[in-house]
């Protein structure tokens, strides 16, 4: 049984749906469930997809979204459901059948081999042989060359695919999906990790993929991607299925109230954050980071925060963002600089000193460097405190339960009891787990690396909560957030980097999106700016995030315009 499904599975029809009327779907889902004990995963979830369509499957933090994609391409055995595939009974029980059935999955974490070229990670398991059977790693390479040049994706196809970022990993992924002509290519949070232009790039594969015949699902919490791109929307909330309908008829405030569960009047017209405003501070800095220098990576960065405020870090990727808060943290060799903690010099290059000076770092990759995924939450979070559970040396393991206890209620990690596994849990969740085992070590400074990446509305506006309130009880933060929203409604001021230099610094009335976006860009702010946000392609934009020409979506609905569905149709025409 479904929950408050609005539009039947079975409507196919709506504005931008690009496929021949009447076509059979490719992949059906009826009913399925799926629990990890005590938690109930997925109850009866729905879902259908089309050829030639773009689906988005949305919900918040723990909806059941990964848990979907999972027992669909056979990482996780379903409890119960149908499951067809190309009209046939199907249950995948492993990846690699999915996989030899034509269903690719590109996961937000890159599932992919580092050590290895970028052409051999394309190819993996398939790769090109000679007469006596060795790899052809010529015609590898040639082909892989071809495939990324044909995708507009600028990589040496010879070079170690681990010496790439996150974004250019990204897109490999994506050119491995393509590569193996799929029939379902499944796209869970593939922007997080891109700048714009890789995004258009991303973008226009998959419109390609579409008119091809094949069937996308699309997994993104930046929801004004959603109408750039999809056809319809599937919402999950706490494991049902609450709607399935075409994009084009539903608005950005509905579309988050299904997600949440509140009623549309609950909800902001445009989603904005949950930061409540500017932050209270004390006046002399209690980080002070000046003249700072990282080989080939920063140069005379200079950073200084104070007791109670939040202090934005804006750039693109590859500006020096992680870098910085890495060399503070003294998790970089850095050339020159100096740190200082309420007054304090912190021995470069030592990660145990900073936290002894009350130093802690949430980092970007909370995969590769953060969470222990086949420990336990309750392991997970207490790591970095056990010394200090100890008596006599031996740990008390009643003050780490109380401690993971008053952490869990506090930030509302989602698990079925403190023993639960991590990587059982959703990346809302993890993360959260992360900052409990940081907020454990009674941090002074706290840097956040990108801590709403790859969350959901709902988890990221807990989140962003609860930095309001970090800062409230006087901790110094740094934010790093690709969101400009979170910098310009979050920070008290933003330090802007480009290739590895200080840009500028946005506080006060200065502090907007169009001066922000120019500053990203690395140029200088106009200081006759009126102030006037700008929307995520630069264009002003009026107070609802629209277009100030009226070009964008409709103000207040989310909607895509008249043009962008009148190009969906042109393209529709094109492709019969």
């Amino acid at each position: 049984m479904t929950e408050e499904t609005t539009v039947a599975d079975d409507d196919v029809s709506g504005p931008g749906t690009l496929r021949p009327p009447g076509a059979a779907p490719l992949v059906q889902v009826r009913g399925a469930t799926k629990s990890f004990g005590g938690v109930q995963a997925l109850r009866g979830v729905d879902l259908t997809l089309l050829p030639g369509e773009i689906h988005a499957l949305v919900g918040e933090n723990g909806a059941g979204k990964s848990t979907l994609i999972k027992v669909l391409t056979g990482v996780y055995a379903p409890d119960g459901g149908e499951f067809r595939y190309g009209g046939e009974p199907v249950r995948f029980a492993r990846p690699a059948d999915a996989q030899r059935a034509g269903i690719s999955t590109i996961y937000q974490e890159v599932n992919l081999v580092p050590l290895l070229s970028v052409a051999r990670n394309i190819y993996l398991g398939r790769e090109p042989r000679t007469r006596w059977g060795t790899v052809d790693v010529g015609a590898m390479n040639r082909r892989a060359a071809q495939l990324v040049g044909d995708l507009g994706i600028d990589v040496d196809v010879t070079g170690e695919l681990g010496r790439l970022g996150l974004g250019a990993q990204q897109m490999v992924a994506l050119a491995r999906a393509v590569s193996v002509e799929s029939r379902v290519v499944i796209m869970d949070e593939p922007t997080s990790s891109l700048e714009p232009a890789e995004v258009e790039t991303l973008f226009g594969v998959a419109r390609n993929l579409r008119r091809s015949g094949t069937a996308l699902v699309f997994v993104s919490h930046r929801l004004d991607e959603l109408w750039q791109l999809c056809d319809r929307v599937t919402v999950l909330r706490d494991g049902h299925h609450v709607h399935t309908g075409p994009m084009a008829e539903l608005d950005r405030v509905t579309l988050v109230s299904h997600m949440l569960g509140k009623d549309a009047s609950e909800v902001g017209a445009q989603g904005v954050t949950e930061f409540a405003g500017k932050h209270r501070h004390g006046d002399a800095p209690v980080l002070d980071a000046s003249g700072i220098a990282v080989r080939s990576r920063l140069s005379d960065v200079a950073l200084q925060v104070r007791p109670g405020e939040v202090v934005g870090l804006g750039g693109l990727l590859g500006s020096g963002r992680s870098e910085t808060v890495k060399a503070i943290y003294g998790d970089l060799p850095v050339e020159s600089g100096r740190v200082s903690v309420a007054g304090r010099n912190l021995r470069a290059g030592s990660v145990r000193h900073a936290l002894k000076a009350g130093v802690a770092l949430l980092s970007e990759d909370r995969k590769a460097e953060g969470i222990i995924p086949d420990l336990s939450v309750r392991d997970n979070i207490a790591l970095a405190v056990l010394p200090r559970m100890a008596r006599g040396g031996i740990v008390v393991e009643s003050r780490i339960d109380a401690l993971v206890e008053t952490f869990m209620t506090r930030l509302k990690i989602k698990a079925a009891d403190t023993g639960q596994k991590v990587r059982e849990l959703s990346g809302g969740n993890q993360q959260k787990v992360l900052i409990a085992r940081w907020l454990c070590t009674e941090p002074t400074v706290f840097l956040l690396d990108e801590p709403t990446r790859g969350i959901d509305v709902g988890a990221k506006q807990e989140v962003q909560a609860l930095i309001d309130e970090l800062a409230g009880h006087g901790l110094a933060v740094v934010l790093i957030s690709s969101e400009m929203e979170e910098l310009v409604e979050g920070a008290d001021r933003v330090v802007v980097l480009h290739a590895g230099r200080v840009e500028a610094e946005l506080s006060g009335s200065e502090l907007s999106h169009s001066r922000l976006l120019t500053a990203l860009a690395g140029e200088s702010a106009d200081p006759a700016d009126d102030g006037q946000p700008a929307g995520d392609d630069g264009q002003p934009t009026d107070g609802a995030g629209q277009p100030a020409d009226g070009s964008g979506p409709s103000a207040g609905t989310g909607q895509p315009t008249a043009a962008v569905r009148t190009a969906a149709k042109e393209e529709e025409d094109g492709r019969g």
